[in-house]
């Protein structure tokens, strides 16, 4: 009987049900206490150069390279690893690394509490990443957390949809065979076409959805849903400065992925600390 990389309704379903637990701790602090519109101005492509050139100040002052090196790269690995010694999970190893990119405002929560202590002048440890996850907070961001790992699992669950029609849905035998099916057959392009449509719609939404709705979560006392408005509304105030500057974090990533993800560790918390930069410009302070 042939190997696949199994059923995709059913994976999805145990991975999502796994996390359904966290949602209900979530609920009590999905509003904030003034639902108010929040004031935000246009951000421009200087904004982007500003947000950059600061987040990479943040991360030569504050070292948090090595907290990703030790936090975030050994998972990295370890999804590699398995995945290389698995060849049913072989048609999911771009998927993953590509779906890390989705989960970024989560990891980049810390990142963000510490360029904000900076930015005010206090003193900034690693402790004041972990010190963000204070009850204020911490259900609304568990609540956003909660929404990016689902956008995730949908993301891997789409991916296992379009090679199940296109290549599969066998498992490949070798990784020369696959990569030799994805370049040099027509189901392999198709495969590639399709999936890198389908993931720059997974990635538009989870742009204009936290593009500032994490960090405000950290800034001030917010609601999920008075987050995630707030971001679409900048999104729609500066689509064109939006779109580039995701554009930017794809690029990035992309590169930063390239030599075994070991440049991730770089790009990971400048991007994380400009985040927070690039809030401040779109945000009018209180």
């Amino acid at each position: 009987m042939a190997k696949t990389i199994g059923n995709p309704l059913s994976w999805a379903a145990s991975a999502i049900f796994g996390t359904g637990n966290s949602i209900g701790t979530a609920t009590g602090a999905m509003t904030s206490p003034d639902a108010g519109p929040i004031e935000t101005r246009p951000i421009t492509n200087a904004d982007i150069r500003a947000a950059l050139r600061k987040g990479y100040e943040d991360f030569k002052a504050l070292r948090t390279d090595v907290m990703f090196l030790v936090a975030i790269y050994p998972i990295i690995g370890i999804c590699l690893i398995t995945t290389s010694f698995n060849m049913a999970l072989l048609p999911l190893l771009f998927p993953l690394a590509a779906g890390f990119t989705l989960l970024g405002p989560i990891a980049a929560i810390g990142l963000y509490e510490m360029s904000r202590r900076r930015e005010a002048g206090e003193d900034v440890t690693w402790g004041a990443a972990l010190s963000v996850f204070h009850a204020d907070i911490i259900g609304p961001v568990l609540a956003l957390g909660v929404y990016l790992f689902g956008m995730f699992i949908l993301w891997i669950f789409s991916a296992i949809i379009v090679y199940s029609f296109t290549l599969g849905p066998e498992a490949p035998t070798s990784i020369s065979a696959f990569v030799m099916d994805v370049l040099t057959t027509g189901a392999g392009w198709a495969m590639i076409l399709i999936g890198m449509g389908v993931g720059f719609a997974f990635a538009a939404v989870v742009l204009v959805t936290s593009l500032i709705s994490f960090p405000m979560l950290v800034d001030r006392r917010a609601g999920v849903p008075q987050a995630i408005s707030t971001s679409l509304q900048v999104a729609r105030q500066s689509p064109a400065t939006v779109a580039k500057w995701g554009l930017i974090v794809a690029m990035a990533m992309a590169l930063g992925s390239a030599p075994f993800f070991l440049g991730l560790v770089v790009i990971l918390p400048v991007l994380g600390h400009a985040t927070w930069h690039l809030y401040r410009a779109a945000i009018v302070p209180e």
